[in-house]
């Protein structure tokens, strides 16, 4: 930590902890403890941590989550490009637990961008239900989707909207949904210093106007009987017990549910008792404020199943199943939509992707899509190099180059490339070379 903090955020977290402000300054002394979170959609946490290279140890509020050493460095490993697991701060996993996500909820996180929750989420439901990512940011929004394709998955939209607008067709739909709202970032200080900068400049007051309008049109989207997650990444009650005040002085069919205080949680404050207050001083991570609300009544589940589609001839060589929704292109692109999503069909809603990208026609050729791969189990395409994560030719391959090819065998002029079982994308054969399609925009640097 090497900026001063500011002395009225000092004098404010004085009066918020009292004889426990000594002990918060002292937080900021430690090493920052970095995490990751497992793709259980992909991989068991068992099986990850047989093969796992890293030094783990369990994020007690996690069932996925682990802290690593600094050395580690997983985001140079082949198993991150395969989307195995997700970077991620031990304190920010606290929402997508917490909400508890299940199999055909229907989801929206609205505050989505990089990623975090939403593919938390997607492990969760497990191919099942709808996840509507969304943030108003646009180029935030490109990196979530591309995170959502690293996950693997078909049962998502992407999309950068005020919420607001979705009222016209998603008023009461989604069983869950999650706010990480935009804030000041006062538990990101030790980790990114730079952020003091922004406080100095708006404080917490510039804040609670967007978090109270984006709660207020959140409420209207719940279905009967869902719940709500907000959070924020910082500790002042102004953005955040006095936003969910807000909330329940303005909707009488709302109430808290008490969140369990344990693994060093605190209590919210102001009355608000319910809600949970993470510190540095308290666990092992930066921080964090939690409420979970639920709305009054009683949401029927879906009972649709899983109902397996056909397959088009594009997809021949796919022993992938496809459920509950349907193909079609739009211009040369192939895409696979679940049904959820015929909802958006009469809306002009900005919409970075809605279901998944198969591939496109090529006219002599139809070329399967980098989604795709990371869609697909190693026995669900008869055509594949598998490679050692320990294989150079991995690493060469994630850096866009052309590969040779050794005692492989391979005649099919598209394969899909796997370490150790895993995708991570394609390539053509071409004598005893492969030639690399690996997108330009995900290759390692």
């Amino acid at each position: 930590m090497n900026r001063k903090l500011p002395e009225k955020y000092l004098d404010n977290m004085k009066e918020l902890l009292k004889e426990e402000f000594e002990d918060y300054l002292s937080s900021f002394e430690r090493e920052y403890t970095p995490s990751l979170r497992i793709n259980t959609s992909k991989i068991s946490v068992e099986d990850f941590l047989k093969i796992s290279p890293f030094h783990l140890t369990p994020v007690p509020w996690s069932s996925d989550g682990f802290y690593y050493e600094e050395e580690d460095n997983p985001t140079k490993h082949p198993y991150y490009y395969a989307g195995l697991y997700y970077i991620q701060e031990a304190s920010a996993m606290t929402p997508g637990e917490i909400i508890g996500v299940e199999e055909g909820d229907r989801v929206l996180d609205c505050c989505a961008a990089p990623g975090g929750k939403s593919t938390k989420v997607l492990s969760r439901l497990k191919g099942t239900g709808i996840l509507f990512a969304n943030d108003l940011s646009t180029s935030r929004c490109r990196a979530l989707l591309k995170n959502l394709e690293l996950y693997g998955g078909d049962n998502y939209c992407v999309l950068s909207e005020d919420i607001e607008v979705l009222k016209k067709n998603f008023s009461g739909f989604f069983t869950k949904i999650l706010i990480d709202a935009p804030c000041s970032g006062e538990g990101m200080f030790h980790k990114e210093p730079s952020l003091i900068t922004s406080w100095e400049e708006r404080g917490n007051e510039a804040y609670q106007p967007v978090q109270k309008k984006i709660l207020k049109d959140a409420l209207d989207l719940l279905a009967p009987g869902g719940r709500l997650l907000y959070s924020t990444c910082t500790f002042s009650p102004l953005e955040d017990e006095d936003v969910i005040a807000y909330a329940l002085s303005e909707r009488a069919d709302i109430h808290l549910i008490d969140i369990p205080k344990e693994h060093g949680f605190q209590e919210g404050v102001k009355g608000l008792k319910e809600c949970a207050r993470l510190y540095p001083h308290h666990l092992r991570g930066e921080g964090h404020f939690l409420a979970l609300l639920e709305k009054d009544g009683e949401t029927p589940k879906d009972n649709n199943g899983r109902t397996e589609v056909s397959l088009p001839e594009e997809l021949k060589d796919i022993s992938r199943p496809f459920c509950n929704g349907h193909f079609e292109y739009r211009k040369e692109k192939l895409y696979f939509l679940p049904d959820h999503l015929k909802k958006l069909s009469d809306s002009r809603y900005r919409i970075l992707r809605s279901g998944l990208l198969i591939g496109e026609d090529k006219g002599k050729r139809f070329e399967y899509s980098q989604a795709l791969a990371l869609s697909l189990k190693k026995e669900e395409y008869p055509y594949v190099l598998d490679l050692s994560s320990q294989d150079d030719r991995v690493l060469r391959y994630l850096k866009g180059e052309s590969i040779s090819l050794k005692e492989e065998g391979l005649d099919k002029k598209t394969v899909l490339v796997l370490t150790d079982g895993y995708p991570l994308g394609w390539g053509r054969v071409q004598g005893n070379m492969m030639k690399n399609l690996y997108p330009k925009e995900w290759r390692m640097r």
